[in-house]
């Protein structure tokens, strides 16, 4: 026999099941995030700075006159 509490029931399972996994993709991302975090070493990203890169570098040594163009 169908009853309206059966399909409701249905609903809310479907709905349940759908929190559940965004429930523990999100535990499981933000685990991955943390132990990325701990695991990275300082300076990893220092490229981000134009100031580091090394055609950063050698323009400012350039610029400083501690090396030369090459061409003689």
């Amino acid at each position: 026999m169908f009853h309206m509490w059966d399909m409701s029931m249905g609903w809310w399972m479907l709905f349940g099941g759908v929190w559940m996994v965004v429930f523990w993709g999100g535990l499981i991302a933000l685990i991955v995030w943390g132990i990325k975090k701990l695991v990275e070493r300082p300076g990893s990203h220092s490229y981000a700075n134009e100031k580091y890169r090394p055609l950063g570098i050698a323009e400012e040594r350039y610029t400083r006159g501690e090396i030369s163009r090459g061409t003689d």
